[in-house]
């Protein structure tokens, strides 16, 4: 088992930044590749970025490249979600996922989520 807790979350203007947070524990941390997805109200969970299980390999969604950086820190067993440039658009509830090794943008392909956590952007 893998248990994941997000933090950072909360409400911020329309151009501002967050640095989202995912504790993991239980498992190896670095056999395992994690993701963020998020929803909004009334929409699906939709991929935003990934990171390899060494770190090596990101990916990002569409309309977050060049605003968002993913990092892991094994020391710390977390992985972080650094957004910048932040649109009303982007306010969903934000999940760490995990899954071992290879990252996907398919949500139905992790083992492990977490609670999440709440991003309100204002515009």
């Amino acid at each position: 088992q893998v248990q994941l807790v997000e933090s950072g979350g909360g409400l911020v203007q329309a151009g501002g930044s967050l640095r989202l947070s995912c504790a993991t524990s239980g498992r190896t941390f670095t056999d395992y590749a994690l993701a963020w997805f998020r929803q909004a109200p009334g929409q699906d969970r939709e991929f935003v970025s990934a990171i390899s299980w060494n770190g090596g390999l990101t990916d990002y969604t569409d309309s977050l490249k060049g605003c968002a950086t993913i990092s892991k820190d094994n020391a710390k067993n977390t992985v972080y979600l650094q957004m910048n440039s932040l649109k009303p658009e982007d306010t969903a509830v934000y999940y760490c996922a995990a899954r071992r090794y290879y990252y996907s943008n398919l949500s139905n392909s992790y083992n492990y989520w977490g609670q999440g956590t709440q991003v309100t952007v204002s515009s």
